[in-house]
C-alpha cells in the first residue's frame, strides 16, 4: 500500500468516527435480512425514497420467513411504486429459498450469498462485510466517485476496465479488520461529501492529495462513456367498465411492470388520437363489434423510466352487457386499491379518486 493509499484510508477512517453524522435505519444493522432487504430496495433507488419502503417491508415482515410466506400479490402492493419490479420478483424468490433451503438463515459465506437470485458482486460485498465484516469492498457508484476523483482515474466508470480498476483498488484500499466501517465510510463519503453536484471540496479532509482537486478535473470525473439511449412508448388504456365493474389483467409478459395489474392496453407507435385507438385492429380484436359509449378522454399522463419515456390517455367505455376479454377479469372499482399497478395508471386512479 502506497503512502497515498494509507492516507486515504486513515482520513477516511478519521473523517467517519469524528465527523460523519449521516443517519439511516440499517445503518449499523447487523442482521443479514435487513442489510439484504435495504440493499435490494435501494437499488436505482434514492434513499429518501427507499426509506419509506424499508420501514414499510420491515414492519410488515420483520423476518425472512414472515416474507417468503407472503402472498405474492400482497407483497407486490408493498413494493407499488418503487419501479424496477424484477427486484421485487427476486425478492420474493430469495426469500423462499432461504426459507426453505437454509432453513431460515442467511447464508455467511460472500460465494453463497452471490448466487441467491438478484445479488450481484456489490450487494453480496455488503452484505458479508455489513453482516458478518468480512474483508469485502462495497463498490457503488458513491465508492467509485470518490476513488476516480481522489486518484484521478480517467478510464471511464461504466467500462469494464474501469470497473476492474475501481474495484482492485478498492481492495487494496480496504481496512480489512473493520470492513464494515470502513464500507459505510466511503459510502457516506461519496453521499454527503464527494457528491456528484456540488461537492464539498473546500471542507474535504481528502483535499490536500485529492488528484481531481488539485488537477481541477473535479467537474469532469469521474467520465462515462455510455449515454443512456431512451425510446418513447404511447399507452392507451381502455377503462372499459360494466356496471361499477371494470376490466382488469396481470401483466405476464417480459416487458416494464411485470407482474402489476392493467386495464385494456392499446399501444400505438406514436401519438394518436380517440379515433384512431378506436379505430386500430388491436381494439377491434379485443371489443369486437359489441356497443359502447365513450365516458371520457383523459388529460395525457406522462411517467419517465430509466431507459423509456411512457405516454398516453385513459379512455372510458360504457358496455351495455358484461362481455368476455380473454385474460382479464372484471371486479367492483372498489377493489382496485388492493390491486398493485404501476404509477402511470396509479396517478390516473388517484386523479379519479378511485384509490
Amino acid at each position: 500500500m502506497t503512502k497515498n493509499h494509507k492516507y486515504f484510508t486513515a482520513k477516511l477512517l478519521a473523517w467517519h468516527k469524528l465527523i460523519n453524522n449521516r443517519t439511516m435505519p440499517w445503518k449499523g444493522e447487523k442482521g443479514p435480512y435487513k442489510i439484504w432487504l435495504s440493499e435490494i430496495i435501494l437499488q436505482q433507488t434514492r434513499v429518501e425514497q427507499g426509506l419509506e419502503y424499508y420501514n414499510k417491508f420491515v414492519k410488515t415482515h420483520p423476518t425472512i420467513n414472515s416474507l417468503a410466506a407472503a402472498n405474492e400479490k400482497t407483497v407486490f402492493k408493498l413494493w407499488e411504486g418503487l419501479g424496477y419490479y424484477s427486484r421485487c420478483r427476486n425478492l420474493i424468490a430469495t426469500a423462499k429459498i432461504i426459507s426453505t433451503d437454509y432453513n431460515g438463515k442467511f447464508p455467511d459465506k460472500y460465494e453463497d450469498i452471490l448466487k441467491l437470485k438478484g445479488v450481484g458482486p456489490y450487494t453480496a460485498a455488503a452484505i458479508a462485510a455489513f453482516a458478518y465484516n468480512l474483508p469485502h469492498a462495497v463498490v457503488d457508484g458513491n465508492v467509485m466517485r470518490v476513488l476516480a476523483r481522489f486518484f484521478e482515474i480517467e478510464t471511464p466508470i461504466d467500462s469494464a476496465g474501469g470497473k476492474k480498476i475501481l474495484t482492485s483498488l478498492a481492495y487494496e484500499l480496504l481496512s480489512k479488520k473493520n470492513a464494515a466501517i470502513y464500507n459505510q465510510a466511503i459510502m457516506d463519503f461519496g453521499a454527503t461529501v464527494c457528491k456528484p453536484q456540488l461537492p464539498l471540496c473546500a471542507s474535504c479532509p481528502l483535499q490536500k492529495k485529492c488528484g481531481a482537486f488539485l488537477n481541477n478535473k473535479v467537474s469532469i470525473l469521474p467520465i462515462k462513456e455510455k449515454a443512456i439511449k431512451k425510446t418513447q412508448r404511447w399507452f392507451y388504456y381502455i377503462v372499459a367498465q360494466y356496471k361499477n365493474e371494470v376490466y382488469i389483467q396481470e401483466r405476464l409478459q417480459k416487458d416494464i411492470w411485470q407482474n402489476l395489474h392493467q386495464f385494456v392496453l392499446i399501444e400505438m407507435p406514436e401519438k394518436s388520437s380517440v379515433q384512431s385507438v378506436i379505430n386500430s385492429n388491436a381494439f377491434k380484436t379485443v371489443f369486437g363489434s359489441i356497443k359502447y359509449d365513450v365516458a371520457e378522454n383523459s388529460k395525457e399522463y406522462t411517467q419517465i423510466l430509466s431507459h423509456q419515456t411512457i405516454r398516453g390517455n385513459f379512455l372510458n367505455i360504457t358496455l351495455p352487457k358484461k362481455i368476455k376479454i380473454t385474460g382479464f377479469n372484471v371486479i367492483e372499482k372498489k377493489h382496485l386499491k388492493k390491486l398493485s399497478f404501476p404509477k402511470f395508471i396509479n396517478t390516473y386512479l388517484q386523479d379519479k379518486k378511485y384509490l
